[in-house]
């Protein structure tokens, strides 16, 4: 059955708990090194402390993804797995700047990102479920728009509370900055996703008896692994194509996010340590300069799908990342903080395309009862480059890159330019479809 066109404010309601879960991820990108850092850990275990992200992404994401896809109850598919992740993340959110040693940060970050996930994931599959084909393009760019104004809003929170005259430091030594913007984030949030999940409705299966079937045949964690492992034995040629992009794109986001921070204070800021003023002015220079590549990702969000249709999905997405892994290398050429806000222009755009082409395209090659759990499963080309990173980089940033987090920025930027050159070969199924549909109704 061809699902019926939304309007504008149809596709903004059921998007806008985005908002909300980009606090959840913006200030851990933002800060979780600073933090780190200022409980005591060197720039080389910086990597395997951000392992949490990844590994909670790859272990939680396809499960929630295939048990969201055999749930309904009075809250629709999706929506409850969006309350229930939202309530967990504003707990962690809370406790996360109070933590007094760093194994509690750590432990937190598991927490946070675990839950993040269980109300991230089936987001995605939100659109499939809701939109027609013609309209998942502008679903997800919709999703983009608000990762860009939660982001934003997120990456400037220290940087705001600072200039509101917010001084000093918790017992353990995290800024107060930084703790009051991951209190204020904590309840942003909640609200974004509870207005999503209030204001928007969700299609009931459309024959409910096999569902049930279906449901009662595949109770069990077992079934959800089997059916996981049937879903990547049979993973279409599309999703196969897209998957070493995501590896080397993903791969360029986490270097930028582990290491951009700490770049900013040595590099640009010239802090002697983790203990300085400096340091702490950098790292909110950092998080400023995120905001700029967050602001520029909703500027442009809803550009990309009209470029699309000129130029193709496919180049649409590999222009950008080649803007974004530009703004990248071109971090050791500047020693200028202002200079260094126009870097994370080109990340923006890049940023805008990754959060939607990639999803676009590959919705467009999966099965419509099955995309929860194939959502989830191209999660792990995200994740698996982030946790080989995590397990292998120590010795690399200590012994090669000799602690100085600027190489592993510019790493990242090389990644982002290989992805750009892998999309070439990516076969866009949904667009080819959609623009042989308009070639034979204009005739």
């Amino acid at each position: 059955m061809e699902k019926p066109k939304l309007s504008f404010w149809q596709i903004w309601n059921m998007s806008f708990g985005f908002i909300g879960i980009q606090f959840g991820w913006g200030l851990q990108l933002a800060n979780m090194s600073g933090i780190y850092s200022q409980l005591g850990a060197n720039p080389d275990e910086i990597p395997i402390l951000w392992l949490a992200g990844p590994m909670t992404g790859l272990l939680v994401q396809p499960i929630i993804g295939s048990m969201s896809d055999r749930t309904w109850n009075r809250l629709g598919r999706r929506r409850p797995y969006f309350l229930i992740g939202a309530i967990l993340s504003t707990i962690a959110l809370f406790l996360m700047p109070n933590s007094r040693f760093l194994w509690m940060a750590a432990g937190l970050l598991w927490i946070l990102d675990a839950s993040i996930n269980i109300s991230m994931e089936p987001f995605r599959a939100f659109v499939a479920d809701k939109l027609p084909e013609s309209q998942r393009t502008t679903g997800f760019v919709m999703q983009s728009f608000f990762i860009g104004i939660g982001q934003t809003v997120a990456n400037l929170l220290p940087f705001l509370f600072s200039r509101f005259g917010v001084t000093g430091t918790t017992q353990s030594g995290v800024s107060l900055t930084v703790k009051y913007s991951f209190q204020l984030g904590a309840v942003a949030f909640l609200l974004c996703v509870l207005y999503t999940v209030l204001t928007t409705k969700e299609y009931p299966p459309e024959d409910m008896a096999a569902f049930n079937k279906l449901k009662a045949e595949k109770r069990g964690l077992g079934h959800f692994f089997v059916e996981i492992l049937d879903a990547v034995k049979e993973m279409p040629a599309t999703m196969k194509q897209l998957a070493v992009v995501q590896i080397f794109t993903w791969m360029g986001l986490f270097c930028m996010w582990m290491f951009f921070g700490l770049m900013t204070s040595y590099h640009v800021f010239k802090a002697p340590d983790a203990g300085s003023e400096l340091f702490r002015k950098g790292g909110e220079w950092g998080g400023l300069c995120f905001a700029v590549y967050s602001i520029v990702c909703f500027l442009v969000a809803f550009a990309l799908p009209k470029i699309a249709f000129v130029i193709g999905r496919k180049s649409v997405h590999a222009l950008s990342l080649t803007c974004g892994g530009l703004g990248l290398l071109s971090t050791y050429l500047i020693n200028d903080q202002y200079i260094l806000l126009l870097t994370m222009v080109g990340v923006g755009i890049a940023w805008a395309s990754i959060l939607s082409m990639p999803y676009a395209i590959l919705s467009g090659s999966l099965p419509p009862n099955r995309m929860g759990v194939y959502m989830g499963v191209f999660n792990f080309f995200i994740v698996i480059p982030e946790i080989v990173a995590s397990l292998t980089f120590q010795p690399l940033v200590k012994n090669v890159f000799q602690n100085n987090p600027l190489y592993v920025v510019m790493l990242g930027g090389a990644s982002m330019l290989i992805a750009a050159l892998l999309v070439v070969r990516v076969k866009d199924v949904g667009f080819e479809k959609a623009m042989k549909n308009l070639t034979s109704a204009t005739v």
